[in-house]
């Protein structure tokens, strides 16, 4: 089957109307004068400039659209942060949209225009050379710069919002600890480099360990890249140059999970394209493999009381892992998935078979008093070389598990950030 009508038909219903565009630009003009106002008012060298995707005019049709204004301030200042606070107080106030404050690298303020618009007001640097970077939302402008520069028609813009959509519906999009997907950015750099949506797939899937992208030709083989680029920041499966400061990869926090999931789909496509791979699904245990007839579904609720975002997310899926981990020493896992939802909760979906038995390990029979402490224990001990064993035959769900384990183990769950784990 050929997938570009299909594709051609996808990307036109991403794409923003007239109308909804008109008035993202309206009133992010409004927000953008204020704020200059609100700055000189202020006696503070500071300029503004838009960022993200609706700057690159890659921006998807959504139900709520986030914009991005980055404040470039002098590098005369250390408290960026504070400094952008006594602005968005007064912001507020005028254009009557409450904000709050996140936390990150470096804080940051959300002020929320309407049910369909919030604005992220984000301080930076006004460096010139991307070298001089403090942090890296310092690099935003240069970003932005290049991708509207290399992007330059909407076909290609397209060719962007497919990329971006597919990656949505996959949960493979984010480069938040709590994904380790594709950035925004990152993938902007690779349909510059690739050409195409359908290309990129094309070329990637057939990536084996790791592949090296250095769209610009800063070096002159892939073995300079390796030589450069910050050790740390070699380890995802996809090494692309930045092509704007040639020693950071712009996907270091791809990890193998989320490339290896992003592979797969992709291959399905290729072999079936369908527009449903553009659509974000609910956990289906059925189609998510649980075809033994002897394998159990679980579906976890996961609260915590952190900082919406990055740092709840992370929190919540580093919890998930731990709790995958306790349940792989008596199950088999088949199939999981993390869904974050934005705010202080998540939902864990994961499919696992019933191990018949496991081997406990005991400690050497020269040791008596552990020996027998093991013996008291344990049932069906054995030995075998010198140490001790015990065969624990496995004759409770996972279900079960899940409930002893919250019932056991408050203080781990707490500690670990968590205020709520429910089965449903």
């Amino acid at each position: 089957m050929n997938p570009n009508p299909l594709l051609k038909k996808q990307a036109s219903l991403l794409e923003l109307d007239k109308e909804t565009k008109r008035s993202l630009e309206n009133k992010t003009k409004l927000l953008v004068s204020l704020i200059k106002e609100e700055i000189e008012r202020q006696n503070i060298q500071a300029a503004t400039f838009l960022g993200g995707s609706f700057a690159k005019g890659t921006l998807i049709k959504k139900d709520v659209y986030d914009v991005d204004l980055f404040i470039r301030f002098d590098w005369r200042y250390e408290d960026l942060s504070g400094l952008l606070a006594k602005i968005v107080e007064k912001i507020s106030k005028k254009a009557h949209m409450p904000f709050k404050l996140l936390h990150g690298s470096r804080d940051y303020f959300q002020l929320t225009a309407d049910k369909s618009l919030v604005f992220e007001i984000i301080p930076v640097y006004q460096i010139k050379k991307p070298k001089e970077a403090r942090n890296v939302t310092d690099l935003s402008y240069f970003h932005v710069s290049y991708v509207k520069k290399k992007l330059h028609n909407d076909q290609v813009r397209a060719q962007v919002m497919l990329a971006k959509m597919f990656c949505q519906a996959q949960r493979v999009y984010g480069a938040e600890s709590y994904v380790k997907g594709f950035s925004g950015y990152g993938l902007e750099c690779l349909i510059i480099h690739y050409k195409s949506f359908l290309n990129m797939l094309k070329k990637l899937v057939k990536v084996k360990e790791r592949v090296i992208i250095d769209l610009d030709k800063h070096y002159k083989n892939e073995s300079d890249v390796l030589l450069s680029v910050n050790e740390s920041r070699l380890k995802s499966p996809i090494i692309l140059v930045d092509p704007t400061w040639k020693e950071r990869n712009v996907l270091a926090a791809l990890s193998k999970e989320s490339f290896n999931r992003f592979q797969e789909v992709a291959r399905s496509f290729l072999a079936s394209p369908s527009s449903s791979f553009f659509e974000v699904k609910e956990f289906n245990p059925e189609a998510k493999g649980k075809s033994s007839k002897n394998a159990e579904s679980l579906h976890l609720k996961i609260k915590t009381d952190k900082q919406a975002g990055d740092i709840a997310g992370t929190k919540m899926k580093k919890f998930s892992e731990f709790l995958s981990h306790e349940l792989g020493h008596y199950f088999e896992i088949s199939k999981k998935d993390y869904v974050y939802s934005g705010e202080q909760e998540s939902d864990f979906y994961i499919i696992l078979k019933r191990k018949d038995k496991i081997i406990l390990f005991g400690p050497p029979k020269g040791m008596e008093a552990h020996a027998q402490a093991f013996k008291k224990a344990h049932k069906n001990v054995f030995e075998k070389s010198g140490r001790l064993y015990s065969e624990l035959k496995i004759d409770f769900s996972a279900k079960q598990f899940v409930q002893k384990f919250i019932k056991e183990e408050k203080d781990k769950i707490k500690e670990m950030g968590i205020t709520s784990l429910t089965v449903l």
